[in-house]
């Protein structure tokens, strides 16, 4: 997971930012709008909302060291959706190649 953010601004309340998902042994992604001042609570809901509720693609998931995925919401949620969260290396770009790759895209 990763944050794609500061996209140019469309209106007042115009979705500015997506959350990256991407599934490592399809080599798919998931691009999911949102506000760039999301909450770790708002952040939770829609992933439910949007991909764990429809799909078991995402047995795993891995995120940089962002403060809305540290916090210990996120882990009693990964432990109720039955999930594992992991975390990345700082500086370790074959860990997080494919997703970088993907937000140079954009």
């Amino acid at each position: 997971m990763d944050w794609v953010k500061a996209l140019p601004l469309g209106g007042d309340k115009s979705l500015n930012s997506f959350l990256e998902l991407v599934d490592r042994c399809r080599k798919t992604q998931m691009l999911l709008p949102c506000h760039k001042d999301d909450t770790s609570m708002d952040t939770a809901i829609m992933i439910w909302n949007r991909v764990i509720s429809h799909t078991e693609l995402f047995q795993n998931f891995i995120s940089d060291r962002d403060a809305k995925f540290t916090s210990e919401l996120w882990k009693n949620l990964y432990n109720l959706f039955e999930r594992k969260l992991s975390f990345l290396t700082t500086y370790h770009p074959p860990t997080n190649g494919f997703t970088e790759r993907i937000i140079q895209h954009l």
